[in-house]
């Protein structure tokens, strides 16, 4: 499929007519109004003129996508060894931090996931066609990755831009037929997957296509044909897949949800989820990016009646379960319904607790996989359930795991279909005793399509979260290992200075890549470093705000817990580490801050919670973090340095280096 409306060799374009180069994107454009018409008829006649010299040169190509993004880079020019990334700003006075980012985006996304644009310069430029001020001289240096930094150009000064850039590049001209051809292998935000997939992507186009990440259409596939044969032969089915974190489980549930997603058809499915902020975050990009969609398609909605939409899409698993117990007669109107994070599902203590408090059901008598398994149940004919199940992430208590799903089915659902992935039989999934009890039964069925076992949420370095388990495990050799494998694409440090921190995140992003620092929600005694877990955050304003947003993320400012972002993902983050969770020559010690002192934490639930929530801290990022551990006081005994140092000595054993 072409990711472009035009493309033509630099020599054809300048002699082709302008009417014809615009009646061809006409062709490929789904709606286009008279002011985008003039635009490209502006942005023809200034690339004929200063392209001259290039004739022989390269390759133009106009409305270039970006699947990821969602957008359309106005002109890709391929001239010699630099790839030209033109974003025009026609009738535009002003060069705005957005715009500059927009294009540095665009640029970006090229280096980062179009394999034949890795190792090539690339010159991201904003044209502002009635800019009247001076503009530097000459381009900047490009990074360590030949990526520029973004241009500033009128149409008067674009040749010489470019001219400058090319001299500066000392390489061999890029083969267009090659790198048109190449392979786009984007990993997308789940954010940036939501809005893609809501708009009608496939997962194929917005996801990587490599040999390392094949099992997540794979995965798509297999749950597709289950859905399909409990349909035809009107049966009913659960799945359960399992993945390392960051594999893209949620990718997988979204993926199937909007395939579904037309209320009328028997086959309307819905995504559910008990992680609030996600739910939140989610349904809020979704709703601003209609939005924009209408804008620009020229239909004025309101983001209240889009959201109505896409709640019906999106749905908090709680909200789901009470509309369940108004007729608990009637079925649900889907019949598909896909629980992400099904770990997390609510064991019958904290269940039934809920429903005497806030129902008035004293009586309840049902963990909540349990009852919303009996929900989908109601259904006469078919109905399907995936489970998405993440190891080694329960973070609060009430936490069911994924046992009692299996030991519910086993107690009150024997007709229902069983399909396993053949992974969740491994110690972090705590599934190993009741799978044993299901394996000899005839409607269970285990599949390895129904694992991923590769992250995807660094696209830098798969191994991650390889890594993050074991230095949790205290399996310090292997750690090192692995830290040594990484490294080089995925950097990892560490520091003692909470200042040196932000400004290492601060050099490293660029465009709009999300930053923002993380602590555990027992980190109480980094008050004295402006971090306090107990200040309410928005999460919502956290992920989806920009840089001008005192509430976004990029201020530094305000930081967000495991039950902020579990699920979700930043590009380079700062993990603050507390004395909740310190390191001791026999092992962790587990600690939470009660009143005006520290506590030790005994309870083995709350143990495994408070490793979790740093599993989660730690496995954020997806271009890379540092690792804040504070000094501590000697002269305050809550934040004594003997608390903090262990744990600092230990990471830098590791071979973390420090700043």
């Amino acid at each position: 499929m072409k990711r472009y409306y035009y493309s033509e060799p630099i020599a054809t374009f300048i002699q082709q007519r302008s009417a014809e180069i615009v009646g061809e994107l006409v062709c490929h454009s789904t709606s286009v109004e008279q002011p985008q018409r003039d635009a490209w008829l502006e942005e023809i006649s200034i690339l004929k003129n200063l392209l001259e010299r290039y004739r022989g040169h390269g390759k133009i190509y106009f409305e270039y996508s970006v699947p990821r993004l969602g957008k359309r880079i106005d002109v890709v020019a391929l001239i010699g060894p630099v790839i030209f990334v033109l974003e025009f700003k026609v009738y535009e006075k002003l060069f705005t931090s957005f715009a500059l980012d927009q294009v540095w985006d665009y640029a970006l996304d090229l280096k980062n996931f179009h394999e034949p644009s890795h190792d090539q310069y690339i010159a991201p430029i904003l044209v502002a066609t009635k800019f009247g001020g001076v503009l530097p001289s000459a381009p900047s240096a490009p990074a360590k990755d030949k990526l520029m930094p973004p241009i500033r150009a009128t149409p008067a000064s674009l040749a010489d831009a470019i001219a400058g850039v090319l001299q500066i590049a000392r390489a061999a001209p890029i083969d267009p037929t090659q790198w048109e051809s190449g392979r786009y292998c984007p990993t997308p935000t789940i954010v940036e997957a939501a809005m893609a997939l809501y708009n009608g992507h496939s997962v194929d186009e917005i996801s990587r296509s490599d040999a390392s990440a094949t099992n997540l259409t794979g995965t798509s596939e297999a749950i597709s044909q289950i859905i399909r044969s409990s349909r035809e032969e009107r049966r009913k089915s659960i799945c359960f897949v399992t993945g390392v974190p960051g594999a893209g489980k949620t990718l997988v549930g979204l993926n199937i949800a909007t395939k579904h997603i037309e209320t009328s058809s028997d086959l309307y499915s819905v995504y559910l989820s008990g992680n609030g902020p996600l739910v939140a975050i989610l349904r809020e990009a979704l709703a601003r990016d209609k939005v924009r969609h209408e804008r620009e398609l020229g239909n004025k909605k309101s983001k209240g009646e889009v959201m109505s939409e896409v709640k019906m899409f999106v749905q908090n698993v709680h909200h789901f379960r009470d509309d369940c117990l108004i007729d608990v007669s009637r079925p649900p109107i889907e019949h598909v319904a896909l629980f992400d994070e099904a770990q997390r599902a609510w064991n019958l203590e904290r269940t039934a607790n809920f429903m005497r408090r806030k129902k008035g059901q004293p009586n309840f008598s049902q963990s909540e996989p349990e009852f919303l398994i009996s929900c989908l149940d109601r259904h006469k004919d078919w109905a399907v359930i995936v489970c998405l199940v993440g190891g080694g992430q329960e973070i609060n208590t009430g936490e069911a795991g994924i046992t009692e799903w299996i030991d519910s089915l086993n107690r009150c659902f024997p007709n229902w279909r069983i399909h396993v992935s053949s992974r969740l039989t491994d110690s972090e999934y705590g599934a190993g005793e009741v799978l044993r009890r299901l394996q000899s039964q005839p409607n269970v069925t285990f599949e390895n399509d129904l694992h991923l076992a590769v992250s995807i949420r660094s696209f830098r370095a798969e191994q991650v979260s390889q890594l993050v388990k074991e230095l949790l495990d205290l399996e310090e050799r292997q750690a090192r290992d692995t830290l040594e494998k990484i490294v080089q694409r995925y950097p990892v440090v560490l520091t003692r200075d909470l200042r040196k921190a932000k400004q290492w995140l601060r050099d490293r992003a660029r465009g709009t890549e999300r930053y923002g620092i993380l602590a555990s929600s027992q980190a109480q005694r980094l008050k004295p470093h402006a971090i306090d877990v107990r200040s309410p955050v928005d999460p919502i304003h956290w992920f989806l705000d920009g840089k001008e947003d005192v509430r976004s993320s990029y201020y530094l400012e305000d930081v967000a817990t495991e039950f902020h972002v579990q699920g979700l993902e930043l590009d380079w983050a700062c993990v603050t580490w507390d004395a909740d969770f310190r390191y001791t020559n026999n092992g962790w010690e587990h600690w939470s801050f009660v009143g005006d002192r520290w506590n030790r934490i005994n309870k083995s639930d709350r143990r495994m919670y408070l490793k979790n929530a740093y599993r989660v801290l730690l496995t954020r990022a997806r271009q890379g973090m540092v690792i804040f551990v504070p000094e501590g006081d000697g002269a305050d005994p809550t934040r004594r340095p003997e608390h903090y140092d262990p744990t600092f000595e230990y990471l830098r054993a590791i071979g973390i280096e420090g700043i």
